[in-house]
């Protein structure tokens, strides 16, 4: 029976507008502040072949290539009146605000900080006011514009410094939003190096408040020093104001959410990439936290003395001697940011709170968020509730490299039953659908259900997964991994230009993407429509 306080929005859909009156937002980058992919609010679904390509074209050639994910508010009161507005950062950090609904570009504001930094390849993140958005310029800041027309917030500490080393380090990640239980909001700011690992740059969070502008940071690497190091400083005694770590990883942050927040330990999480392990400062040069999940306050501080609040870091960490473990083998931990995954039915009480970490090496390892490696103190090794390989891999007991986990997994709670389930994708060996269950006793563990095709970051509405390929869209039926659309469909005879960390989002009927794989593509965006309403719980 179809609720009828839906009735609008069924209209809107029928005509293939998304309705601004019944729109909802993608505010950033796996839209909620678990990055779960999930949209619960979505009425839409594809059916078998009826479902069409809208349209797409050339972004400006000025903005270079947009390698990320967009993001979407509706219902923006502009200038030249109320639109549904899709913003995205190209890898020159060009902001475009664009009108989410036409047919042909439309370029409602375009900005572009000065800045001769590196690339950046994460999304914008909108402040929950609706009224702002935050975005990564290459001058190592972040700018806060105001949605509706583009003006800049000059004040309250705003353009935020993240990084002192824009040449150095690099906007790897999406930026991030939460709301803290003191109800104080946070924009969250990751660095990473470039591929080739030999810069001098060094892993950190810059937690930034969204009222006053105040930040604070956390180092991965010599975490004593609570500050932005300053490129090729004083790196000991007095006056330091650098890291001595130079080349071979320095624990850059990358996975694609950057920062991931949890609400039930009102904690923030971020997983560091290869550097070195050294916790307790046996090097007499400060902490450091190479492949290594830590747990933050929301405002972006530790526990004192350059330690985390909670850390987990796997027994494969390796050293800084080539060829041992993570490290050695170049199997970044910190490819994949953190999934948080609710409970599920019967699970015991001190395991209520979980989350999933992939990285490089394939495994998978299901962690208790409340107490990371089963000690209750930071800077231990080990204490996973599961570990488990990828299909096709064996590399948790070594740490060596692939099956490679870099895109950002999506969580999905079933309706139908309660039921929780993970999808973890990689880019050349497949997908894995996991669903977690506990036992008996209430211990939680994930169970594979079954496998596909791999790609980029994909999400889930209304029992559907999506997620693009280098070639087209697909979309699979979330319990039994079957193919919802026909072969026939125009969806799977799209033809994209390549793709790299670009990934879909889906609201208000509609798959937003962008294409490009070469730094010289010029990137389109993608529109599909769908043409199902109301499956599920709707009808």
């Amino acid at each position: 029976m179809r609720v009828l306080v839906h009735c609008s929005a069924c209209l809107a859909f029928a005509f293939g507008s998304p309705g601004l009156a019944s729109a909802a937002d993608w505010l950033q980058f796996g839209y909620d502040t678990t990055h779960s992919g999930f949209n619960a609010a979505e009425p839409g679904y594809p059916t078998a072949s009826g479902n069409t390509v809208l349209y797409h074209y050339a972004l400006p050639t000025r903005a270079g290539r947009v390698d990320a994910a967009p993001v979407y508010i509706s219902d923006v009161a502009t200038p030249t009146g109320n639109r549904n507005v899709l913003i995205l950062v190209s890898t020159n950090g060009t902001v475009l605000a664009l009108d989410a609904d036409s047919p042909v570009l439309d370029v409602l504001w375009s900005k572009q900080p000065a800045g001769t930094g590196m690339a950046t390849n994460g999304s914008a993140a909108i402040d929950p006011d609706r009224v702002h958005v935050y975005a990564t310029g290459l001058d190592g800041k972040i700018h806060k514009y105001t949605i509706a027309d583009g003006s800049e917030v000059i004040a309250g500490g705003w353009p935020a410094i993240s990084t002192l080393k824009p040449d150095q380090e690099k906007a790897s990640a999406s930026l991030a939003f939460a709301t803290a239980a003191t109800g104080t909001s946070y924009v969250y700011a990751v660095t990473s190096g470039y591929v080739d690992d030999a810069n001098d740059y060094q892993g950190h969070v810059t937690a930034i408040a969204t009222d006053s502008g105040a930040q604070k940071v956390f180092n991965a690497q010599c975490s004593d020093l609570t500050i932005h190091y300053v490129k090729n400083g004083i790196t000991a005694g007095n006056g330091q104001d650098d890291c001595p770590r130079i080349g071979g990883g320095n624990s850059g942050m990358w996975g694609r959410p950057g920062v991931t927040y949890d609400a039930r330990t009102d904690r923030i999480f971020v997983t560091t990439g290869n550097g070195l392990f050294d916790p307790n400062n046996s090097t007499g040069n400060g902490r450091d936290w190479g492949d290594t999940l830590l747990a933050l306050n929301p405002d972006g501080s530790g526990s004192g003395g350059g330690m985390p609040v909670d850390s987990y870091t796997p027994v494969t960490y390796g050293s800084d001697i080539p060829q041992a473990g993570l490290e050695g083998y170049d199997a970044d931990l910190g490819a994949v940011s953190l999934a948080i995954v609710p409970a599920p039915p019967g699970t015991a009480l001190p395991y209520r709170s979980l989350g999933v970490q992939g990285g490089k090496d394939g495994c998978i390892r299901l962690i208790n968020l409340a107490d990371l490696n089963g000690t209750a103190t930071p800077a231990h090794v080990g204490g996973e509730l599961q570990a488990l390989d990828f299909p096709g891999g064996s590399n948790c007991a070594t740490g060596m490299d692939g099956p490679e986990i870099k895109s950002q997994p999506a969580v999905w709670k079933n309706p139908a039953d309660g039921s929780i389930w993970i999808y973890i994708t990689t880019p050349y060996n497949g997908m894995a659908a996991y669903q977690i269950v506990a036992n008996e006793a209430g211990f939680p563990s994930l169970s594979l259900r079954w496998t596909s095709v791999g790609g980029t970051s994909p999400v889930v509405a209304n029992g559907v997964i999506y997620f693009m390929t280098d070639t087209r869209i697909h979309a699979l039926d979330a319990v039994t991994g079957a193919s919802v659309i026909s072969d026939a469909s125009t969806w799977a005879t799209t033809a994209f230009n390549d793709s790299h960390w670009q990934s879909p989002i889906l609201v208000n009927g509609r798959i937003y993407v962008v294409d490009g794989d070469k730094p010289s593509t010029q990137s389109q965006l993608w529109v599909y429509a769908l043409d199902g309403v109301f499956k599920s719980g709707f009808e």
